[in-house]
């Protein structure tokens, strides 16, 4: 059983000797969100399966009368891809052939950006079999690993039944009531034009949560496209976390998808699982009463909250 990373060797292998295995491409565009699914079907490991960030990892919701897409009630968590509920996702997963007793193995082209949010959701799902293959669709490649355009066969309705929640969920009322606080070590992993509030692309609000501390997610991945070495990566966060406690760290980004490469590094580091907030900037920044704050000292300033929109 592979639980954090994949070598293209041992996928290679599992392949070989008919190990029940699905693997997933993830491969994704926020600013395209059509390239994806395009890049898939020019190109991906023969078998696999498209997971669409905004169709199946997300639960997008329906138009409001104000024009604005609002999540399901039932969906576990808000902001621009809020998580569908756990039952939601497990219905996806049957309804693509997946099954409890197989291995997952998660790609993508975007340094394991998009395919990290599978790798977590399957873990908060309660199935702990999942993998980033290391290196992504372009290691496979460099590897002489066959690539198809072939239009994939329909699987055979699985029954997965979700498990206990293997990793954490921090929600807004919980992050907001903990703010400051020893317990509560905030990591944002967007990149820092965006993290100090220079430049906002996505979300209404420009700026950060406070007290927050700045970990682009890419900065995980080496000159080779595969994630750092585990001794180089706790060095990194050591230094980052400076004497903080590991395990009060709450990942987020602007969505809850790039965060998920910190919490896989975290993890490859040797400190264990740590929570994500998935609702992240894009959900708290909608509401003015919450502090905000820009520029990239520990606490920032504040941002005008009567700019804020609802």
């Amino acid at each position: 059983m592979f639980t954090t990373l994949i070598s293209v060797d041992d996928l290679k292998a599992l392949q070989t000797r008919g190990a029940p295995l699905m693997v997933f491409d993830c491969s994704f565009d926020l600013m395209n969100p059509a390239a994806g699914e395009q890049q898939y079907r020019q190109a991906h490991i023969p078998g696999a399966v498209y997971a669409n960030l905004d169709s199946a990892l997300s639960d997008k919701g329906m138009l409001g009368a104000d024009g604005q897409l609002h999540p399901h009630p039932d969906a576990a968590s808000g902001g621009r891809h809020p998580l569908p509920s756990r039952e939601k996702f497990a219905m996806w997963l049957c309804s693509v052939g997946f099954s409890n007793a197989m291995q997952a193995v998660v790609y993508d082209r975007n340094n394991a950006n998009y395919c990290g949010r599978l790798w977590w959701m399957l873990k908060w799902a309660g199935h702990d079999a999942v993998a980033v293959l290391d290196g992504a669709l372009q290691a496979w490649q460099a590897a002489g690993g066959a690539v198809t355009d072939r239009a994939e066969p329909a699987h055979f309705q699985s029954n997965f039944e979700p498990g206990p929640e293997l990793r954490s969920l921090a929600v807004t009322a919980q992050v907001l009531q903990r703010l400051g606080t020893s317990g509560q070590t905030l990591i944002d992993a967007r990149a820092g034009p965006r993290f100090k509030g220079e430049v906002e692309p996505l979300d209404p609000v420009a700026g950060h949560i406070p007290g927050a501390l700045n970990r682009p997610f890419a900065q995980n991945i080496g000159a080779d496209g595969r994630f750092k070495p585990a001794a180089q990566l706790r060095a990194e966060f050591e230094q980052l976390l400076a004497g903080r406690e590991p395990s009060s760290v709450v990942h987020h980004c602007g969505s809850g998808v790039s965060a998920v490469p910190n919490v896989i590094a975290m993890e490859l580091a040797g400190f264990g699982p740590t929570a994500l907030y998935a609702g992240s900037w894009s959900e708290w920044c909608r509401d003015p009463n919450r502090p905000m704050a820009r520029g990239s000292g520990p606490r920032g300033s504040a941002v005008d909250a009567g700019s804020s929109p609802a």
